[in-house]
């Protein structure tokens, strides 16, 4: 490294290259985040719902947790999301549309103890999940 008097554009590379070693920095630069996700750069998604089906926790808990495949309208991609709240799976049935949102686990990868599930439901049938299960709404029958 230059201490010289026409150093800076020595300290100039060295900086570039030290920021590549940021994890972040580099997935922002190549957008990875944006490449990799079905959502694409959307918070929100659009969905058909394929199956339902229940997924064992990871190791230090026990339990099933209530899941939907869900079969993406703006790419065709599967998903697999989380229906949160006790019971909220039976108001989900297949072929209904529903509106998934990101789980807020780091980077937009998997929460928790949840395996490779990314996404929740938010709306089904363009009403609100959690109003459904509180039984505040009904569910309009097609």
């Amino acid at each position: 490294m230059g201490r010289g008097e026409f150093a800076g554009r020595d300290l100039l590379k060295g900086r570039k290259k030290q920021k590549w070693l940021s994890k972040r920095w580099k997935r922002r630069r190549l957008r990875l985040n944006y490449k990799y996700n079905p959502a694409g750069k959307s918070p929100q998604v659009k969905g058909i719902v394929v199956e339902k089906r229940a997924l064992e926790q990871k190791q230090p808990h026990s339990g099933l947790v209530k899941c939907v495949k869900v079969q993406l309208i703006k790419n065709g991609k599967i998903v697999t999301a989380h229906a949160p709240g006790n019971g909220a799976i039976n108001y989900i049935d297949e072929h209904d549309q529903v509106l998934l949102s990101g789980l807020g686990g780091s980077q937009r990868g998997q929460m928790g103890s949840i395996p490779g599930v990314r996404f929740k439901v938010e709306k089904v049938n363009n009403i609100d999940l959690k109003l459904l299960w509180t039984k505040k709404k009904e569910k309009p029958r097609r």
